[in-house]
């Protein structure tokens, strides 16, 4: 029997370009993503060390440089990474004076974080850090009645259009959607196991539906 406090390893992944009319934009997915997986509490924080993580990018690197974030949820840690293709510029802490406007990123995220550090995976490297959650996350998530509710919007709204629209005017809205619909997806595989039925059997079903479809109209894998 699993350990009631037991919380699986979750990863997220985004690649973006290191700009800084960006930063914004993977603040608000980062604050929808830890809320998702039942951790708002460390939502500030988070934000604040993706900022200063691409900021890092965007200064060293270069404007508009290809990066990926990436956030893990691993028991009582998140861990959030920014990867870019440069594995000479390293970040370093630097004792920032006065008015200086730069060298405090670095030192930002070893006080918000419990630990930070820098991979080099050969391609590139990866900056990260890592903040303290609290251990029993799956206590947070929704309820099986607010669930239930969330799928009843859905059904109800799975023909109106109009609930794309953000997701066809930008890759954020796009980026915003994907989020959106794992949570959809997680919450239509609740309402069925509460209802009797194989979660695992329906996602089968629906890969197969999905790919039969997919070769009948001839679209390309």
């Amino acid at each position: 029997m699993k350990d009631p406090l037991f919380v699986p390893s979750m990863t997220w992944v985004h690649s973006f370009l290191a700009q800084a009319q960006e930063v914004g934009a993977l603040r608000a997915l980062v604050a929808t993503q830890v809320e998702l997986w039942g951790v708002p509490e460390v939502s500030d924080t988070a934000q604040l060390c993706v900022s200063e993580l691409v900021a890092n990018v965007i200064t060293h690197v270069g404007e508009a440089t290809p990066a990926t974030l990436t956030l893990t949820l691993s028991g009582s840690r998140l861990r959030i990474a920014v990867r870019d293709p440069d594995a000479r510029a390293l970040p370093t802490l630097v004792q920032a004076h006065g008015d200086d406007e730069g060298g405090r990123g670095m030192a930002l995220v070893s006080a918000l974080a419990s630990r930070w550090g820098v991979d080099l995976p050969g391609d590139g490297k990866v900056t990260w850090c890592e903040l303290a959650v609290a251990t029993a996350v799956l206590g947070n998530a929704p309820s099986s009645a607010e669930r239930r509710a969330r799928v009843v919007r859905v059904l109800t709204a799975y023909n109106d259009e109009s609930v794309l629209v953000g997701a066809q005017q930008s890759r954020l809205g796009m980026a915003t959607a994907e989020v959106t619909v794992v949570q959809v997806i997680s919450d239509l595989l609740h309402w069925l196991r509460t209802h009797g039925h194989d979660p695992d059997d329906i996602l089968d079903r629906a890969q197969t539906r999905f790919e039969a479809e997919r070769g009948a109209a001839g679209l390309p894998w």
